[in-house]
This record gives structure tokens, sequence and C-alpha cells, in this order.
């Protein structure tokens, strides 16, 4: 698999809302089939955006040190990676990377 393809699999996204002091709820998200990727905030969108943002950093860094990310799924076929990429603002380099990919 190749770094697109590794960037299109879905995983299971588990939510949870903590009432932190009464009436402030913080939000967190996490992809449990990812260790590590977590992401918590106060705006559910915010938070999601933060997440896959996580997500993608976490599968280039490992593709990058030559691991492979955990593949619970297949690769959905309509995921477009480098869109996703784009429009989290995330590096160039992760841009350039999936560039390369697609051709």
């Amino acid at each position: 698999m190749d770094l697109r393809e590794f960037l299109s699999v879905p995983y299971l996204l588990e939510a949870e809302a903590v009432e932190t002091e009464p009436g402030q709820w913080l939000l967190r998200l996490a992809y449990p089939e990812l260790p590590g990727c977590i992401a918590e905030g106060f705006v559910v969108e915010d938070t999601l955006k933060d997440l896959e943002r996580r997500r993608i950093e976490q599968i280039v860094s490992l593709v990058e040190a030559g691991q492979e990310p955990p593949v619970p799924r297949k690769p959905l076929a309509g995921a477009d990676p480098l869109w996703t990429a784009r429009d989290l603002d995330l590096s160039p380099r992760i841009a350039a990377l999936l560039e390369r990919t697609a051709k």
C-alpha cells in the first residue's frame, strides 16, 4: 500500500463528552485503532479537524519511518486524502508527498 491508500483507511471514531465544571463540557475524540490519536476541545468541528490532522500526521510519520500504520479495514475508494490535507491546512510537505503518489 502507498501513502494515499493508508490515508484512505477508515478508522472507528470514539466520542465522549465530559462535564469539567457544572455546565462546561469537554469533547474527547479518538481513533482507538491508531494509538495516541486523540483530540480534546469545546467545539465539535474544531476538535474533529484537530483529530484528523493528528491522524494524517501520525500515518505520514509512520510511513516515513518505514512502518506500516494499522489497517483494520480496506481503504475507501472515494477518499481524497490530498483534498483533506489541503482543507486542514497541513504542511506543504504532506501535500507534496500525496501529489507524488497521485501520479
